[in-house]
Order: C-alpha cells, then sequence, then structure tokens
C-alpha cells in the first residue's frame, strides 16, 4: 500500500503544481482501498494506517525525487524522460541528492564530482579551460553539462545553492544529450516553486580561511495555482593555506509556477551567479623526478583573476491532452562572460649565462589568459504518450530540439612592469625571466607584486557558432513484470562555423561545414523478483571536428583547421556496452548496483599540424581508444540511523591505433585514473545528532593531452582524502552542522597539465560551522 502511494506521488511530480483537491481525491482513494480490504483490522488500527500513510507521503520539500525517508537515495530522475525508476531504468545514473552534498560541506559544482569514481579533473590549453572541466570514464565532458535536462553551453563556474539534485550518466547517451556525451553527461536538477507548501530556509556559515557563507531558500504559495521560490547565496572564502587566493559568489535563483488550467501549466525561472575568484594554480610536477613541489610558497599575483558571470531565464509549458499524452516545452534564453588571466610556476634551471647563479634551480612565473562570451537560444518539445499496444505497455517520448549557440574567445593585452631577475632557457634560447627565487635560493619579496603587471582587454579572435536541429523518439516497452525494453534513436543535424582570426583566417567561411549524426541506445531489463534485476545497454555518440567552443587548439577539442580536415573529416563514434545488476533492498531504501563495461572511441580526431592535414597523406582522424571496467555502488539506508553514498570503479584505458603517434599505441589515456573510491556515510547516533564523514580515493594518473596515450614521466600521485562532519538539532526549527574536510591536511593534487608546469592543488584542512533555521 506504501509503495502505491509513492507511486502516486512520484508521477504527480513530474508537474510541479498539485492541488489541494488532487492530494484530497488520491488520499480518499487510499483510505477507501484500506478499508474494504481490512475486514479483519479494528477501525482503530485502520487509522493507525493511514496516519503512517501520511507520514510517508509528506516531507517532499526535502527532495521531491528522493526515495522518502532514504534522504541519500533518489528514487526517479529529475528528467522525465527518464521514464521509469532510477532501479528499473538499464542505464549507470548516480544521484547525488541535496542531503548528501550539504552533509559533504562542498558547493561548487567541480569539488562535488571530482569526488565521485570514475571523475577526474582536466587542465586546459594555456592552463585554462573556462572553468570547470570534467572528464568522465577517460573522455571530455566539459561540454556534457545540463540544467534541468537542457544543455548548459556556457564555461563556466558552476554552483550548488539552487541544486535539488546532480544526475551522473555514465556512457555514451546522445539520445538524451545530442553530440558529445562519449564518457557520459552531468544534470543538474534545480529547486522549483511548489503550491504544496509554505516555508523559508536560512543557512549561515562561518569557518577557518575567512569562509563565510549565507544562503536563504524561500518558497510561498500565492494560492492553489500560484507559486513562487527564491534561492540566493552569497560566500567568500581564502583558500586554505593559499591565501591570498580566494573565492566569492553571488547568486540569485527565481522559479514561478502557475496552473493557467486543469491542463495547461507554465513555469519559469531565472539563474544569475557571478563568481569572482583569484586563483591558485597550484604547484607543478619536477621535470626530473617527476613529483610535485609540495612546498612551493604562495605566488599569487595582484593583477590575477579568474571571473564568471551566468545569466539564464527559462520559460516552461506544458499541456495534458488526456491522462496518457502530455506536451512540455522548455525555452531558454542563455548568457555568460568569463575571463581569467592567472599565474603559473615552473621547476626550471638558470642558463649558464645568468649573471647571478649560473645554472641554478629555480622557479619561473609565466601568464596565462583569455576571455569568452556565450549567448545561447535553446528550445525542447518532448511529446509523453503511454500507451497499451496488445499485452505490453509502451511509454514513448517524442523529442525535438532547437539550439542556436554563440561563443566569441579572446585575449587580455598584458604588459610586465616587474624587473626580470634571471635569465633561463626556452625554446627561443637564453632569455630574461621572472625567477620566484633569488641567487642564493630564498623567496624574492613582495611576491604578489613581482610582475606588476598590466591588464587591458583586447578583440576577440574567434568566432564560433553552431546550429541545431534535433529530432528524437524514445520507447520504453513494458511486456510484463519480469521483462521490460528501452529504445532510443536521435538524430541531429548542425550547421558549423568559426572564423579563427587569430590564425591568420582571410576567408570568413573556411571553417564552416554541416553533416548530420544519427544515434541509437536500446536496453533491457530482466526482473527477478520485486527486488532485483539484471541490465544490458549498448548505446553510441558521436562528437564533431571543432566540438568545443572554448579552445581553437585541435588536441582539445578545438576546430582542426586545415583545408582537408574540414571537408574530410568524419565524426568521432563512441559506442558503448554495459552489463549490470541493481537491487533495491532494505524495503526500498538501499540500492546496490554492479556493472561492467566498455567504451569504445573510433575516427578520433588528433593532433596534428595543418599542414600535415593539409597534405592529405593522413588525415589523422582514425584514432581508435577504449576503456574498460567495473563500478559498484551502495546508496541509501543501511538501517534505520546509517544512510550511505558509496561508489568505486576500476577501469583501463588503452590507445588502440593511432595515425600521428604509432607509439602511443597499447598506453593508457592520459588524466586518467585506473582506480577510484568515494564513500560518504551519516549516522543518527541520537535523536537530535548525526554523525558522518566520507573518504575518497584517486589512483594515480598521468598527464597528458585528451584522446592521447602517454608514457609522461609527469604522474600525479594517487591520494586518500578523509572529511567528517556532525549534524546537531537544536530543535524542530533550528540545527547546525560541522564539516571539517581533508582531516588529515594531506597534500594531494586534482589535474596536472601535459608538461608538468600546472598541477593544481586540493584544499588543504578546513573546518566550517553552519546555523540552519527554518520559519
Amino acid at each position: 500500500m506504501k509503495n502505491d502511494i509513492k507511486k502516486q506521488t512520484a508521477l504527480s511530480l513530474r508537474n510541479p503544481i498539485i492541488t489541494p483537491s488532487t492530494n484530497t481525491i488520491m488520499l480518499t482513494a487510499t483510505a477507501a482501498a484500506v478499508l474494504m480490504s481490512a475486514t479483519a483490522v479494528t477501525a482503530a488500527e485502520s487509522i493507525d494506517e493511514l496516519e503512517v500513510i501520511q507520514v510517508e507521503e509528506k516531507d517532499q520539500r526535502e527532495n521531491p525525487y528522493e526515495e522518502v525517508g532514504a534522504p541519500y537515495k533518489a528514487r526517479i530522475s529529475g528528467d522525465d524522460r527518464h521514464v521509469k525508476d532510477l532501479a528499473d531504468t538499464p542505464q549507470n545514473i548516480t544521484v547525488l541528492t541535496q542531503t548528501q552534498i550539504e552533509d559533504s560541506g562542498l558547493s561548487d559544482l567541480r569539488d562535488i564530482l571530482e569526488a565521485q569514481p570514475g571523475i577526474t579533473l582536466g587542465t586546459g590549453e594555456n592552463g585554462n579551460a573556462f572553468g570547470d572541466r570534467y572528464i568522465i570514464r577517460g573522455h571530455e565532458a566539459r561540454s556534457d553539462v545540463f540544467v534541468d535536462g537542457v544543455r548548459d553551453p556556457g564555461m563556466t563556474t558552476r554552483e550548488s545553492f539552487a541544486t535539488e539534485q546532480i544526475e551522473i550518466t555514465k556512457g555514451p547517451s546522445s539520445t538524451f544529450a545530442g553530440r558529445g556525451s562519449t564518457g557520459g553527461a552531468i544534470n543538474s536538477v534545480t529547486k522549483q516553486a511548489s503550491t504544496e507548501y509554505n516555508f523559508n530556509e536560512l543557512q549561515v556559515g562561518l569557518g577557518t580561511d575567512a569562509y563565510k557563507r549565507i544562503t536563504l531558500d524561500s518558497n510561498k504559495k500565492v494560492n492553489d495555482d500560484v507559486a513562487v521560490r527564491a534561492n540566493l547565496l552569497y560566500s567568500g572564502k581564502d583558500i586554505p593555506d593559499r591565501s591570498p587566493a580566494d573565492k566569492e559568489r553571488t547568486g540569485v535563483a527565481l522559479s514561478g509556477a502557475f496552473r493557467a488550467t486543469k491542463k495547461l501549466n507554465f513555469t519559469t525561472d531565472f539563474y544569475y551567479l557571478k563568481a569572482e575568484d583569484t586563483p591558485d594554480m597550484g604547484s607543478y610536477l619536477d621535470s626530473v623526478t617527476g613529483k610535485p613541489n609540495d612546498d612551493i610558497p604562495v605566488y599569487v599575483q595582484d593583477s590575477d583573476f579568474l571571473n564568471s558571470e551566468v545569466k539564464t531565464l527559462t520559460f516552461g509549458t506544458s499541456y495534458d491532452f488526456n491522462a496518457d499524452v502530455r506536451l512540455k516545452n522548455t525555452l531558454r534564453y542563455g548568457e555568460t562572460d568569463n575571463g581569467y588571466v592567472t599565474t603559473s610556476a615552473r621547476g626550471t634551471s638558470r642558463a649558464d649565462s645568468d649573471p647571478a647563479a649560473p645554472g641554478a634551480d629555480t622557479i619561473t612565473l609565466s601568464s596565462h589568459q583569455g576571455w569568452q562570451d556565450v549567448d545561447y537560444l535553446v528550445n525542447q518539445t518532448n511529446l509523453y504518450i503511454d500507451k497499451e499496444l496488445g499485452n505490453t505497455k509502451h511509454q514513448f517520448v517524442v523529442g525535438f530540439e532547437y539550439s542556436d549557440m554563440n561563443v566569441k574567445n579572446g585575449t587580455y593585452n598584458l604588459t610586465n612592469n616587474g624587473v626580470s631577475n634571471c635569465v633561463t632557457n626556452g625554446r627561443g634560447g637564453a632569455s630574461d625571466s621572472y625567477c620566484l627565487t633569488n641567487a642564493d635560493g630564498s623567496v624574492v619579496d613582495n611576491i604578489g607584486g613581482f610582475l606588476d603587471r598590466d591588464v587591458t582587454k583586447g578583440s576577440y579572435d574567434t568566432d564560433y557558432s553552431v546550429e541545431t536541429l534535433s529530432l528524437s523518439l524514445m520507447d520504453t516497452i513494458t511486456f510484463n513484470d519480469k521483462w521490460s525494453i528501452f529504445l532510443g534513436a536521435r538524430v541531429d543535424d548542425f550547421d558549423y562555423r568559426n572564423d579563427l582570426l587569430g590564425r591568420g583566417a582571410t576567408d570568413p567561411d573556411r571553417y564552416s561545414y554541416s553533416d548530420t549524426l544519427f544515434n541509437g541506445h536500446i536496453g533491457a531489463v530482466y526482473n527477478f523478483n520485486d527486488k532485483g534485476n539484471a541490465y544490458l545497454t549498448f548505446s553510441t555518440s558521436s562528437n564533431i571536428n571543432g566540438g568545443e567552443s572554448d579552445t581553437s587548439g585541435c588536441g582539445y577539442g578545438g576546430v582542426c583547421s586545415s583545408i582537408n580536415s574540414i571537408k574530410n573529416s568524419e565524426p568521432e563514434n563512441t559506442r558503448n556496452i554495459e552489463l549490470g545488476t541493481k537491487w533495491n533492498v532494505m524495503d526500498d531504501k538501499l540500492l546496490l548496483t554492479a556493472s561492467a563495461f566498455e567504451i569504445a572511441k573510433t575516427n578520433v580526431m588528433e593532433s596534428a599540424s595543418e599542414s600535415d592535414y593539409d597534405a592529405g597523406e593522413s588525415l589523422f582522424n582514425d584514432g581508435e581508444n577504449r576503456v574498460t571496467g567495473i563500478e559498484v555502488s551502495a546508496v541509501g539506508n543501511i538501517t534505520e540511523k546509517l544512510s550511505t553514498q558509496f561508489g568505486a570503479a576500476v577501469m583501463y584505458s588503452e590507445v588502440l591505433k593511432s595515425g600521428v603517434n604509432p607509439d602511443s599505441e597499447g598506453l593508457a589515456l592520459a588524466n586518467f585514473a585506473e582506480k577510484s573510491l568515494f564513500l560518504q556515510v551519516a549516522h543518527k547516533t541520537t535523536p537530535k545528532l548525526t554523525l558522518g564523514g566520507g573518504v575518497k580515493y584517486t589512483g594515480k594518473m598521468i598527464a597528458g593531452q585528451p584522446d592521447t596515450g602517454t608514457d609522461s614521466s609527469y604522474v600525479i600521485p594517487s591520494s586518500t582524502v578523509v572529511n567528517a562532519f556532525a549534524r546537531y538539532n537544536i530543535n524542530k526549527n533550528m540545527g547546525l552542522r560541522l564539516n571539517v574536510n581533508n582531516l588529515f591536511d594531506e597534500d594531494y593534487y586534482t589535474a596536472g597539465y601535459r608538461s608538468g608546469a600546472l598541477l593544481y592543488k586540493g584544499d588543504a584542512r578546513n573546518a566550517t560551522l553552519t546555523f540552519d533555521y527554518e520559519f
């Protein structure tokens, strides 16, 4: 009976507004069913049962998609194109709920995802790839980020203050995502207005390293048909042990819902985030030992910055033709402005011609910079049709999508007014440099003003646009209690243009082409019983030459901009096969998952010179690589008092073919961790006190270029980081949460550049105390 109530509630959550009359009808029907089947039960016992049902259904505002009573476990996806419960979906989808995220003490999407198994971080050409850069199962995913099922193309800093849950789809999923999604995709499900309740929740946090964070989440039921919700954010902190490097965030997320008629609903939301960072580029890998320099001083320059501003406006419309047919449309316009000027450090030696200390070891500073402006328009329409055909149930989703993305990339004009203090060797021979150490090995004075840099914004040098029309068809077929199948197909027709003005292009249409991508997905589920199943899935994805908008470098997903590469290149193709099993145990409060997979990528667009491509002798568009692995997870309640989010992955990668560097065949992919693990637990020790903690392990990685094999001596070492937290409920309206992250103050690193010159450093030990007040 309780499970039936939950299923009915989940279906209603696909629509953001539920009127009291709907709830009354549902509860009345449920009560009647209970009374009719309870002839041997006393009236008092029947009343008790109804009270239990009501408690199970309530408290949806914590997360409307989660399993009731299991705050770490999501039961359904926030993307309603996944029509089945997650436990019955033939694909590996990791979901991080709002409660789990808050308990972790993390807020930036980059930090949240970096802890997850099978995900690593990357660096970009020139030291940055505009905001967050993710690698899922060994493959780039920085453009495969979605918000409420719609692609979010801006290369920005992303925050979780307005996030209900984060969904990580593993493996190619072009049926849902379109082009890209080679290793997977990330979908942030946002908090939306609801007429189910009125509430205000204020969180105020203070901590070490000048940490401060204030958030307000407020939902107002105006009447039975109208609701509004506001999420506000301000946060700031120094980077632990790396001040004056710091981060500051200001955010606003507003949403509204309006039921015009019983069949017609409207939603709207506005999102704004401004991120202003003074970035610390971390350390470097020693060219001789290949090991990190753990003792590097803070060398952030006074002129350094990493800024990102995001503005999006979304309108949603849904119309229920009848109980079995529903139309949903989402229209979104967004703008992002990004810019950075950063400083990195690299170990080297003074040249023999250095007048003060020839041949002495030293550390030099260099600048990295760029800006990017993005505007995009996306309209996504989905038609949902539930239909009984014969003895089978079909759940069709017909999708149509139009997107238009425009990006301008440019550079800043930098002038170093500081006096150089050494001579080092470089590509052009010996030259004056800025060394972080004096001739006697001591650190220079006034490090922050050492370069004394002037910064002015320069003009753009690339003008990029992609216009895409997409059509998809999905069908989830339920044959009986044992068997169900998912079928999906998608076609993406695009027009691509990229004017590389900074590369000496003279013909504005030189780097333009059109193509059509076809992809599919098939998955089957066999239920052993009402608790466990086995699934088998096959899916494909495609990506295009020049798919990444934040770089013009061919080796980092930018356009390989020769005549031959544009005219003759094939789309990069990926196929994935996965065999898995899912078990819903502990009264459906704990989901256990295990899967084995293989991702094979062909037609890899390898990095080569334009003259090589133009020669036409070898197109360098026929590289191949493969990733195989096993992943296991356990999410939910182990007992009534113990909750967990656990995942572990063991993966192996191999370059199968390379036209540019045949010697790399057989090598592992760069920036790839073969082993990774994440565990977070929360134990309700007393009715008011919850104690918990987490551990993340990431195996060693070798720095290098994406989609290439590497035997570089630049090794990012493995790391184990332990966190701890405690929650205390003062009363039903007030609570405290203490987080201590990197409890043992380990030196660890999250990503490295192929030359070893950049090595992003993880945060040192830090502690925060958050006060939560509901009113």
